[in-house]
Formats: C-alpha cells, sequence, structure tokens
C-alpha cells in the first residue's frame, strides 16, 4: 500500500458519502417502484441504463479497446451470481425493514473471507475463524430465531449476500487481468440480458410510465455511482480507513426507515451490525498488519 493511499482519509470520507447517497436513494428508489414492477424488470431497466452510460463513458475515454473476450466464461458466473444477488437484494428491501437488510449485506465480506479459503486457497488462520465466530453471533442478534423463526425477508437477504459474497471472488480473479471498463461492460450486458429472459418468461413485461421512469433511471445512475464512489474511495485509503466510513450507511438507512416507512429502530439490529462491523474490521485489520510485517521482511 503507498504512503499517498494512506494519507488521503478526508478524499475517502468525501468518496464515502456519495457511495453512501448513492446506495440510499437506490433502495429508496427500490421501494418506490416495486409497486408495479418485479425485481426482473427492474434488473432490466438498470441495466439498460447501465449500458448506456458505460458506452458513454467508454466511447468518450477512447475505453473500447479494452473489453476483450478471454474471460467470458468467468464474466458469465460473475454476473450470474450477481444478477442473482440484486434480485434478492431488490426483493428484501421491500418485505423486511431497511435497516435489516443493510446489516445482512454487511456479512458479505465474511462469506468472501470463507469462500476464498475454499475456492482461492487462502490460509483460514485462528483470527478468521474468530472473525467468523464474531460475525455469526452477529447475524444471531439480527435474525434472533430464538424469538421466531427467520421471515423468508431474512434468508433472502441472506442468500443475497452470499451472491454478492460470490460476485467478489469471481471479481478478484478477474481485476487480475481485466479492467474497471471491461468489468462494467459485461455487467451491464449480461445482466440486460439475464433480465429481458427472466421478465418476457411469463409472457407479460410491465413497461416503464411516467411515473416510474424517474425511478428507474435514478436506480441506474445510483448503482453505477455507489460502486465507482467505493472503488474510488479504497483507491486513495486503505480498507481499514474506509470500512468505518461504509458503516455509516446502516445508521442513515434506519433513519431513513423510520422516516419515511414508520419502521421500528430496533437496537438489537444496530447491535449485531455493529458485531458484523467489528468481525469484518477485525479481518481487514489484521490483514493490513500482515502485510506490513511481510513488506518490512522482505
Amino acid at each position: 500500500m503507498s504512503q499517498a493511499n494512506q494519507q488521503r482519509p478526508a478524499l475517502a470520507a468525501l468518496w464515502m458519502t456519495g457511495a453512501i447517497v448513492a446506495f440510499t436513494l437506490m433502495a429508496i428508489a427500490g421501494r418506490a417502484v416495486s409497486f408495479e414492477l418485479d425485481t426482473f424488470e427492474i434488473m432490466t431497466y438498470r441495466s439498460a441504463v447501465g449500458v448506456v452510460v458505460v458506452a458513454i463513458l467508454a466511447t468518450v475515454f477512447g475505453k473500447w479497446g479494452e473489453v476483450k473476450r478471454d474471460k467470458l466464461p468467468m464474466h458469465m458466473g460473475r454476473n450470474i451470481f450477481h444478477f442473482a444477488g440484486q434480485n434478492l437484494w431488490f426483493y428484501a428491501i421491500t418485505v423486511i425493514p431497511l435497516a435489516q437488510v443493510f446489516a445482512l449485506e454487511f456479512t458479505s465480506p465474511l462469506w468472501v473471507m470463507l469462500l476464498a479459503a475454499l475456492f482461492l486457497g487462502e490460509r483460514l488462520t485462528r483470527l478468521k475463524l474468530f472473525v467468523a465466530v464474531v460475525g455469526f453471533i452477529g447475524i444471531l442478534l439480527v435474525v434472533r430465531p430464538w424469538v421466531a423463526p427467520p421471515s423468508a425477508g431474512m434468508i433472502i437477504a441472506a442468500a443475497a449476500a452470499l451472491c454478492f459474497a460470490s460476485t467478489a471472488i469471481f471479481t478478484k480473479r478477474l481485476t487480475q487481468s481485466q479492467t474497471i471498463t471491461c468489468i462494467m461492460f459485461y455487467l451491464t450486458i449480461m445482466q440486460l440480458v439475464f433480465g429481458l429472459v427472466c421478465s418476457l418468461a411469463d409472457g407479460d413485461m410491465a413497461l416503464p410510465t411516467g411515473g416510474n421512469v424517474a425511478w428507474i433511471v435514478l436506480i441506474g445512475f445510483a448503482g453505477l455511482v455507489a460502486h465507482f464512489c467505493l472503488t474510488s474511495a479504497l483507491s486513495v485509503a486503505p480498507a481499514s480507513v474506509v470500512m468505518p466510513l461504509d458503516f455509516v450507511r446502516l445508521p442513515v438507512i434506519a433513519l431513513i426507515g423510520v422516516m419515511l416507512y414508520a419502521e421500528p429502530l430496533d437496537a438489537m439490529v444496530l447491535l449485531g451490525a455493529a458485531l458484523i462491523f467489528g468481525a469484518n474490521y477485525l479481518n481487514i485489520a489484521g490483514a493490513a498488519r500482515l502485510e506490513r510485517r511481510n513488506s518490512v521482511t522482505s
């Protein structure tokens, strides 16, 4: 990690403010259109907006030469998981409180840690096992199966986090040889095709209306902006700085849920999410210490 990265936390905070706003707007817009469109239709129109934006940016900045075809099967695998995860996420935000969805979404890095050990051969240390246990306790506090069986919405939100973790594993492999432009191009194109196939499967696809077209455009832009801001934040500061800023999403979305949807402000959900965050932070801090140790000895 460069010295420059470690000295730009203010810029990282600015990028993360943009990411938090974008993620929040995407959740609000997703709820707004869910009364007229199903998740497949939302994903279709979101991807269509994404295709237009990526095409314009690739043309303006001369990036078309970066779009390669040598990793198409890996792009396909990544986008199948991302499409599934995003559909599950859009459904979850309509059936359970937004704070619960975001809290369970924070489990994604824990799944990445476990999946990396299984599929990338990364070592599962005692610290990582401890992190997994702490994170699991946090999940239990969010879901509270001793009070009532987990609802379908909770299970779906957890499944979305697992799909996002699988997406991250594919992304980690792809970024070794593919640019962001290439990854984003196949993301939008493939998910547009997936969305069209799923939306048309029953022969009845709802079209955008004057009442929801603005929400659809907002979803498309917010999704791209959120991930761009998050990636930019990680490029100017270490994950140990960015991640606490990302956690601000939870109290923000909890307050949005209270103000816009009269959702209860559940202290146990916030406590469970704090444990999940703490587990993720311990894992990142441990990795940072190991990296510094290796850089000193090399």
